[in-house]
């Protein structure tokens, strides 16, 4: 249940943030003042901060992943199990058709491992030492499989069109609705940038609209884990995959990656009824059923 408090909160203090800062600036009077207030203006203005909000996110994705577990890039392999690592990676990414990725390592005790990155050539590939310690190579090579698998799908680029695209619906949303209850409370009366009531109004709809906006990222983020397993078994064959994910069962406790790359690692926290709409990962359960049932 933290996890998934912590994932809305940090949405939601993004939108709000943006709103304030909108506010305070005068963002919202200025773009109304020069009648960006019609449609094409409000879908111009929300495109900007929707969508390039997403994009800066995922532009700098590989430096806050690295920066935000302590990740160690291998530059040049230290031992023979860095190498083995590198020549993995370097396997899985020529068959899957992509760019060798950068391969990194982060001290965490928990069996985990991400992928994130700009695109399909620009990536990186980390691996928790909890998984290295507590797995075997087959299973391994089928996690580092699977993190190949969301780069060659470009769920990174996907799921960051979806999430500017859903910002930018929530900020239109937001503020026709705001207009519309500030004109009401106005009595119809025209005010430029808007008055009290708009604010406020904007204010708790992009918190509502925000939350639907979370539930359908999750199921895509969901949705692209079931991928990502069927392209590590096509790389690393559906035995050692399900075998990985069996494995996977036995980590205990919260994971420790960092909120804003959570969603990349590949196992995530365990939810039930209402919170299961808020979780980036179908349970493992399902995951292995979906895998043994592919002919």
């Amino acid at each position: 249940m933290r996890r998934i408090a912590l994932f809305l909160l940090t949405n939601i203090a993004v939108l709000f943030l943006l709103s304030i800062v909108c506010r305070l600036l005068g963002i919202d009077q200025w773009a109304a003042s020069r009648g960006l207030g019609g449609m094409p203006g409000l879908l111009a203005y929300a495109a900007v901060f929707g969508m390039g909000g997403a994009f800066i996110s995922l532009a700098m994705s590989k430096w806050m992943a690295k920066m935000s577990t302590g990740a160690r890039v291998i530059e040049q392999p230290q031992n023979e199990g860095e190498r083995w690592l590198l020549d993995t990676v370097r396997r899985h990414a020529q068959n899957a058709g992509i760019g060798m990725p950068e391969v990194a390592i982060y001290d965490a005790p928990e069996m985990n491992a991400f992928a994130t990155g700009m695109s399909k050539n620009s990536s990186l590939v980390a691996v928790s030492t909890g998984l290295l310690q507590q797995m075997d190579r087959e299973q391994v090579s089928a996690v580092l499989a699977h993190e190949i698998g969301h780069v060659a799908n470009g769920d990174m680029v996907t799921l960051t069109l979806i999430q500017g695209v859903l910002n930018t619906l929530v900020i239109v949303a937001a503020r026709l609705v705001g207009r519309a209850v500030d004109s009401w409370l106005s009595g119809g009366r025209e005010r430029d940038g808007g008055g009290i009531g708009y604010f406020v109004s904007v204010m708790v709809l992009q918190l509502v609209f925000g939350l639907f906006a979370s539930m359908i990222v999750m199921a895509f983020s969901r949705w692209r884990e079931f991928r990502a397993d069927a392209a590590g078994a096509q790389l690393a064959g559906r035995g050692a995959m399900i075998s990985a994910l069996q494995r996977l069962q036995a980590n205990h406790g919260e994971s420790t990656l960092p909120q804003t790359i959570a969603a990349f690692g590949i196992s995530g926290h365990l939810a039930s009824g209402f919170q299961r709409l808020f979780m980036s990962h179908p349970p493992l359960d399902e995951r292995i059923a979906a895998l043994q049932q592919r002919a």
